[in-house]
């Protein structure tokens, strides 16, 4: 028996189970936009969604470091798809803008 592809699960995480964690958790763009929000209230910082993503990034390649776990890397990996996703979400929505 044959293990899923990481990057094929991930996929699926992201991209194809969308539906499904919106009706629990809301769009993971604007989680992302609303945990920066929350995270720049409590810190006086200003840091974006798409920086929240990163640090989401880092913190599952830091935990890797101490310990391999297929997990952190699927989650980092996910989360770099959910980041390209997002910046190309918002370079949309800033074209239309500009039209």
């Amino acid at each position: 028996m044959s293990k899923k592809s990481i990057l094929k699960e991930a996929d699926e995480i992201i991209n194809q189970r969308s539906e499904e964690k919106e009706r629990q958790y809301g769009p993971f763009s604007e989680g992302m936009d609303r945990a920066a929000s929350i995270f720049n209230g409590m810190t006086g910082l200003n840091v974006t969604g798409r920086e929240m993503y990163m640090a989401l990034i880092a913190l599952k390649f830091s935990r890797e470091s101490y310990n391999h776990k297929r997990d952190n890397l699927l989650d980092a990996v996910a989360y770099i798809g959910a980041l390209d996703n997002y910046i190309e979400e918002n370079d949309q929505y800033l074209k239309e803008l500009e039209s």
